[in-house]
């Protein structure tokens, strides 16, 4: 019993000790600048009235003194557009805000605007006052107005008449949202379409899905979140989903950030001057489909960058189709699959013919020892035509198809470093440069089919293999 007593005085001996020691702490004016963990919040874009992610700004004090910061105060004051918690406290404007010495306090930002037209920026400023002086940390965001997609249980989320989408609005889709049979969706020049997590489109039989970017204005089709970490990683959404006799023509577009990019069955896709990075599993994903596409580039797929399976009808023309991946390491990372099978939904395998294959003035090239790889199926046909091309070839067992004295490879170029400018997705620039072995090597009558690359150079002489001149 005694014990226990003792025990207990202790215990409020030692509060009353803490306590008093809280409060004979003296807090005094800084005679010093603060520091910053960072000088400008770049928070990602966002869209009217949905809130961004929170963003930290830590406040270090380098005194070895207990500071009180006079005062901390966001420039906009209530009107703006941004919202600050200061130490756990809400608000925009704080008097007498104590630092320990050798300490720091967070600061979390956000910003939950009011959209004024298609595209805005905003900007405010978190303000520090003391007797040293005044200093700030910005911030700036773009504001995007946007549209909305939303499936629920009550509303399927399905376009039933044929519209187009202007620039004027971003697109956010939540869910799935599905273009109906016989509907055709234009997609304007400049256009953003993003997707929420799980969320993609699904473009039905007999409907046409129409994106009609330009070298000035793109379409850009993405994951909704916008902040630059989430530029360089997939599956942040799912796919577009094409359905049997859909037909895709996609001109001057970005896609990016996903699982599968285009994921199409017995589909025609006519892709021009266009982007595909970034995937989990597919940029293309074609099954028993048509599919014709120029300057077009692509990089860092888990899987391969094209899946081609159960055969269909498929050229390739100034393509750049690379993949390297730090993020993906273990993954396959093909650059272009072949096959002749497929297995269904319910697993079971099916065959179609490679009715052809053609890849004309094409770089197929990875940090793989094989870029491109054929499965053919015994007694399935299987034509093709590699004509001046630069490959990573590694074998005949590897690659499924002969390189050597081989009258369907013309012309082509294997295992010499096509000299990309960068081609990692955070700088992602896979033009070659001057010194590349894929310099001038393709085909005239072939680039006079293409007559310009993806950003409009000419290359009717001594054309660059690839999408870029």
């Amino acid at each position: 019993m005694k014990f226990k007593l003792l025990l207990a005085f202790s215990f409020w001996m030692l509060l009353v000790a803490v306590s008093c020691n809280k409060d004979d702490i003296t807090f005094d004016a800084p005679s010093q600048q603060l520091r910053f963990s960072r000088d400008t919040v770049f928070c990602d874009t966002v869209y009217n009235q949905v809130r961004s992610e929170t963003y930290v700004v830590k406040v270090y004090n380098n005194e070895d003194k207990d500071i009180l910061i006079p005062r901390v105060n966001l420039e906009n004051g209530a009107s703006s557009l941004y919202r600050i918690n200061v130490d756990g406290k809400p608000g925009y404007d704080f008097k007498d805000v104590p630092l320990r010495k050798k300490d720091s306090l967070y600061i979390y930002v956000e910003i939950a605007p009011q959209a004024t037209g298609p595209e805005a920026i905003a900007e405010d400023k978190v303000i520090f006052t003391g007797p040293a002086g005044q200093q700030h940390v910005t911030l700036f965001s773009v504001v995007q107005d946007a549209e909305f997609f939303i499936q629920t249980p009550t509303n399927p989320n399905v376009i039933t008449s044929s519209t187009t989408w202007t620039n004027n609005k971003a697109k956010i889709i939540y869910g799935d949202l599905t273009l109906d049979k016989n509907v055709t969706l234009d997609i304007d020049p400049g256009t953003k379409v993003y997707f929420h997590k799980n969320s993609g489109m699904k473009v039905s039989s007999n409907a046409v899905l129409n994106i009609n970017g330009t070298l000035d204005k793109q379409v850009i089709l993405r994951g909704d979140r916008n902040d630059p970490y989430y530029d360089t990683i997939s599956k942040n959404w799912n796919s577009i989903k094409m359905e049997p006799a859909s037909i895709l023509n996609m001109n001057h577009a970005r896609l990016f950030g996903g699982t599968k990019g285009l994921e199409m069955k017995q589909t025609t896709a006519n892709i021009t001057n266009s982007f595909i990075h970034t995937f989990f599993e597919y940029g293309i994903y074609a099954v028993n489909s048509k599919v014709t596409a120029s300057n077009l580039v692509m990089n860092n797929c888990g899987s391969s960058c094209i899946g081609i399976f159960k055969g269909g009808s498929h050229n390739y023309t100034h393509a750049t189709v690379a993949n390297y991946s730090k993020s993906m390491g273990t993954f396959n990372r093909n650059g272009i699959f072949v096959t002749n099978e497929w297995k269904n939904e319910k697993g079971q395998s099916e065959q179609g013919a490679l009715q052809q294959f053609n890849l004309r003035n094409s770089i197929v090239y990875s940090d793989r020892d094989n870029a491109l790889q054929f499965e053919a199926t015994p007694g399935q046909q299987f034509d093709y035509i590699i004509q001046n091309c630069l490959l990573k070839y590694s074998g005949t067992s590897e690659a499924g198809f002969t390189f050597d004295n081989n009258v369907n490879v013309v012309e082509t170029i294997k295992n010499e470093d096509p000299q990309f400018m960068n081609y990692f997705a955070a700088k992602m620039n896979l033009r070659v440069k001057t010194t590349s072995p894929a310099k001038g090597k393709g085909n005239v009558t072939v680039a006079g089919n293409v007559p310009f690359d993806i950003v409009n150079e000419s290359r009717t002489t001594n054309p660059t293999l690839g999408a870029y001149q």
